[in-house]
């Protein structure tokens, strides 16, 4: 007979047996769970594998980072105020942790992470999973998109708040206020980083009204919803009252409109002040294109912004005063060049037309690029050595040759992609208007205007001033969702309607 103080030690032995197996039990359970996670998201899985060993690649490819003609403008500010400054201090937040290699490893990750939320949205909206997944394969491996991660510029942080915006409204089927305000918030900041980003606050408000809850609740988000992007537009501008007399986030939302003005405009017919006439270019510099007008050295603009005469804040007057009398007076050229702008995003090949800006810029090289005269080995090491170091530029070759390879040889998101997803996206996007439909296909539908709109706000706003195929990269982050939620969308209603018959 055993006692009870022999039965205690004994049951507390079993006790502490089966406490530990609990975890090596949870183990097995934990791996089969993932194991089972990973077979019904192979394919996203694997996309992002093959999205993640591509980035490495570019990592080592060319170190510590590349660099751009506008870099200086975000390192140092130079010239100053020409583009805001919040990415600029989005690299003094990252690069004392390992100088500017960490900034664009911290941009791939965003990469990576934008594909993901893209990835959840879908599923969260109704798209089955190839779909959604096929939908984040041009995020993931579109090489002038890994160019744009690996380079010492706003666009990736941009395209990352953009995404996180978006989501932030579609988490959820009901847009509660706090998501709203947050949403509003982040979008709002974006435009301090990219100042493109303005142009997301209407297609947000078109979302939050459409998603309907009756008119008076609905005015109210969107209400609130434009407070908060304000927020951060106006304390930036404030600061920059402070600091530099100017209320604005920066010179080029006033003046970037002249390459377009100017490379459009008929000097021969139209009307203008004597102040402003040497503003007209000739036919040969207009063929050179909107982006050599604005920056070009030989510019017909260069004299008013060097001139000691004259203060920045009238020459900044006297070109918005150009650039309305050619939107006033010859809005035929302006609309057809800008029509056909657009429209190359959508065109079969990859290629650059006279006068763009030129697309090797935005392509691998076998070596380190530079773009003298802005961009040259002294500029990029003083820039490298201003955040944090990160060693002297240099190239892999073997390596930087195979990305090259893979961009021109296709590795990119093709024209017609494009215009399937936009048309797709249009036709989605047109479904949200009935507010009789499934909830289930009305939420994918709302899902899809707002991915749509945000597209061709962000798309449209960027080809006013002048075409690059930089400007494009944000169709990859709201154009391809859109045609994914577009297709699952139409499918469905197809099939609704089948059934009803």
């Amino acid at each position: 007979m055993i006692g009870k103080g022999q039965a205690e030690p004994a049951a507390a032995d079993r006790a502490a047996s089966r406490a530990d197996e609990q975890p090596q039990a949870g183990r097995p359970v934990r791996s089969r769970a993932a194991l089972s996670l990973l077979r019904r998201h192979w394919l996203a899985a694997v996309l992002l594998a093959a999205g993640l060993v591509l980035r490495v690649l570019v990592q080592f490819a060319y170190r510590p980072a590349l660099f751009y003609i506008d870099t200086a403008r975000y390192v140092s500010n130079n010239p100053p105020g020409m583009d805001p400054l919040g990415y600029g201090g989005v690299l003094r937040a990252i690069s004392p942790a390992g100088g500017l290699a960490t900034v664009a490893a911290v941009q791939h990750l965003l990469g990576l992470a934008m594909a993901v939320i893209i990835y959840l949205l879908l599923l969260r909206r109704g798209v089955v999973r190839w779909l959604a997944a096929l939908a984040i394969a041009p995020v993931l491996l579109d090489a002038y998109q890994l160019q744009i991660e690996q380079t010492i510029m706003p666009d990736t942080v941009f395209e990352a708040m953009m995404v996180t915006g978006l989501a932030l409204l579609l988490w959820r089927p009901v847009i509660s206020w706090r998501r709203i305000v947050a949403a509003g918030l982040v979008l709002g900041a974006s435009a301090t980083v990219a100042q493109v980003g303005e142009a997301l606050l209407t297609p947000a408000v078109i979302f939050v009204l459409a998603a309907g809850g009756g008119w008076r609740p609905a005015i109210g988000r969107a209400a609130a919803l434009c407070a908060a992007f304000a927020v951060p537009i106006l304390a930036y501008s404030a600061g920059s009252d402070l600091i530099t007399g100017s209320f604005f986030l920066s010179h080029t939302g006033v003046t970037s409109f002249y390459g377009r003005a100017a490379a459009a405009a008929d000097c021969a017919t139209i009307r203008l002040p004597a102040a402003e006439r040497g503003m007209c270019p000739t036919k040969a510099q207009q063929a050179r294109g909107p982006d050599w007008l604005e920056y070009g050295q030989g510019s017909p603009i260069r004299p008013y912004y060097n001139s000691t005469t004259v203060s920045r804040a009238q020459t900044d007057s006297e070109i918005s005063d150009f650039n309305h009398a050619v939107l006033a007076q010859q809005p035929g050229r302006l609309l057809a060049a800008y029509g056909h702008d657009a429209a190359k995003l959508f065109a079969l090949t990859r290629t650059g037309s006279p006068g763009d800006t030129p697309i090797s810029r935005w392509q691998f090289q076998r070596v380190f690029p530079y773009y003298p005269p802005w961009s040259s080995r002294q500029v990029v090491a003083a820039e490298i050595s201003g955040l944090g170091g990160g060693g002297q530029p240099a190239a892999w070759r073997p390596v930087a040759g195979f990305l090259r390879a893979y961009q021109l040889g296709g590795g990119y998101t093709s024209g017609p992609l494009f215009a399937l997803a936009a048309l797709a996206g249009l036709a989605g996007s047109a479904l949200a208007a009935r507010r009789k439909a499934d909830q289930s296909l009305r939420r994918a539908a709302l899902g899809c205007l707002l991915f749509f709109a945000a597209g061709v706000f962000v798309l449209g706003v960027s080809d006013l001033f002048e075409f690059s195929w930089r400007y494009q990269l944000p169709a990859l982050v709201t154009l391809v969702p859109a045609g994914a939620l577009g297709i699952s969308v139409v499918i469905g209603s197809l099939t609704a309607r089948h059934r009803s018959s």
